[in-house]
């Protein structure tokens, strides 16, 4: 398999891959598009870091890549969306540079307070000009952190340790998790009335892009310090400069922008204002860390091991992939029997999981039944990857349900397809061990199948005879009935047979038995 190594990372990461009698690893940084275009195809593997744009039109042209690796955390320059209606999974490193982001962060807060960029340049000029960098401590100040994931928690140890009062945003932050690390929780007002310095710790979304400014600004505490280390475009750079002038803000930190490299930075005229080309992850440890994780991540997923850290599908070790296998593989034929059983251009697909099934990491498990269920629509370019974003792209709701409802089995899958009030069911659950799946309803009647094979599926009038007559004409077709399940709602109502075929019947076959009046349905589906 051939792995691409587009932007510099750890050559011990690159070693690693190497070192995989599998794996061709060419190393060929600085590509321009026009130049990664015609060879992408080749490859089943693509590493970067920020340098390399993967946008749509390079991944229509990777023709066999299974995998984007990104030595870093964010995912600016890979188009996720691209990736993932082609099946491709997209992970990053999110772990590898928290420490140096957090120091580097504390580092733009020092050099804020203690206004050491433009002393040392007041220096490097020949200068002695002690007054005018009179700084401010950080000891009894607020820090408001808006974000308090590893990077945010991270600043927030070393705050305290200053002797800093804490106060943080994040509306996922748990009441336990804040006191363990001894912050107070408030909402952006409470962190815009009180805080000395301010430092963002979030991704770039609808919600948080330019969130600091003009208006959030003339909020805050007249000579508020404000630092960036995550991402461009959370602050709004030309507010913060007019803030500086006006003394509501006492200087700003920044270390990303948007677009990078900066096209136009007006703050570089201010010594309020210290700038760093992007160096948040720029440490030796971070970038060995991250080149030697990704490297790991990657051999990973082309060996058939461990999917960590994927931006575009859940993260599963491989004790837990292990045990969820039996799952992953009987869930997708339970949604490929549904799609044939089930109407046309349904609407919503519920996925009801019931006792011990409903303790597991369902996920996965939904993502496998997606793909079975729309591969009919999709053929093979569905996948565990892109079925959430084909199902949304069809139209279809997709409802996950966790259930606490006593059931007749220790676990129960269920699967309702519905459309204008037609639906389409069937429920599974594994007999003794994992090893042992069975269909055990359909459309809400009892029945006891194996999902293999090809499953003859009836509904019927209840009556004598019936059976013996779908055997002979069977027989007579040169069809064998590997077993057969039986179910009905009541005596003389209507009932269900299911049969396992070693062949499947021609339509000249199924016409012969619907012939029959009190034959009310019947289909065929390939599992």
């Amino acid at each position: 398999m051939k792995i691409l190594v587009a932007d510099a990372i750890s050559q011990k990461g690159v070693d690693a891959l190497r070192a995989k009698t599998k794996f061709h690893v060419d190393v060929n940084t600085g590509l321009k598009e026009e130049q990664l275009l015609p060879i992408i195809g080749d490859y089943d593997a693509l590493i970067v870091r920020s340098q390399t744009k993967v946008n749509a039109k390079v991944i229509a042209a990777a023709k066999k890549l299974r995998v984007i690796g990104r030595a870093g955390v964010g995912v600016d320059n890979v188009d996720v969306d691209a990736a993932t209606r082609r099946g491709i999974i997209v992970m990053n490193t999110p772990g590898g540079n928290t420490i140096s982001t957090c120091e580097h962060t504390f580092s733009m807060m020092l050099s804020l307070a203690r206004k050491i960029p433009a002393a040392h340049a007041s220096m490097k000029a020949g200068k002695w000009d002690r007054k005018s960098f009179e700084g401010v401590e950080l000891y009894n100040k607020t820090l408001g952190i808006i974000g308090l994931g590893r990077i945010g928690g991270e600043v927030a140890k070393r705050a305290i340790a200053f002797g800093m009062r804490v106060v943080v945003f994040d509306p996922f932050l748990s009441l336990s998790r804040a006191k363990a690390l001894q912050v107070e929780v408030g909402e952006l007002e409470d962190i815009y009335r009180q805080a000395d310095f301010i430092t963002v710790h979030v991704p770039v979304t609808d919600q948080t892009r330019g969130m600091i400014n003009k208006t959030t600004i003339a909020k805050m505490k007249k000579g508020v310090r404000l630092i960036n280390c995550a991402r461009g475009g959370i602050i709004v750079e030309a507010d913060v400069l007019e803030a500086i002038k006006t003394g509501q803000v006492a200087g700003v930190a920044i270390d990303v922008y948007d677009p990078e490299p900066p096209k136009d930075l007006p703050l570089r005229d201010v010594d309020q204002a210290v700038l760093t080309p992007h160096l948040g992850a720029s440490t030796h440890e971070a970038q060995e860390s991250c080149g030697i994780e990704i490297a790991e991540q990657i051999a990973e997923v082309l060996t058939g091991g461990t999917v960590r850290n994927a931006v575009n599908m859940p993260s599963i070790d491989a004790k837990v992939l292990a045990a969820l296998q039996p799952y992953l593989t009987f869930g997708e034929k339970m949604g490929r029997l549904l799609a044939q059983l089930g109407p046309r251009r349904i609407e919503k697909l519920s996925i009801e999981f019931c006792g011990k099934a409903g303790e597991l990491e369902t996920s996965p498990i939904t993502r496998s039944i997606l793909k079975g269920f729309l591969e009919s629509a999709e053929g093979g370019d569905v996948n565990y990857v892109n079925a959430p974003m084909i199902a949304e792209q069809l139209g279809v709701r997709v409802e996950e349900i966790k259930s606490t409802e006593p059931i007749d089995y220790a676990e129960l899958i269920n699967l309702r397809a519905t459309v204008d009030g037609k639906a389409a069911s069937i429920s599974g659950t594994f007999y003794g061990s994992p090893n042992n799946p069975r269909i055990v309803r359909i459309n809400d009647m009892p029945v006891e199948s194996v999902p293999s094979g090809v499953l003859f599926i009836m509904h019927n009038q209840d009556r004598p005879g019936v059976v013996g007559w779908i055997g002979t004409i069977m027989g007579k077709h040169g069809i064998n009935i590997a077993s057969m399940s039986l179910g009905r709602d009541k005596q003389g109502g209507k009932a269900l047979t299911v049969l396992n075929l070693d062949s499947a019947p021609t339509e000249q076959v199924l016409a012969e038995i619907r012939k029959d009046k009190d034959i009310l349905d019947v289909k065929v589906a390939q599992l």
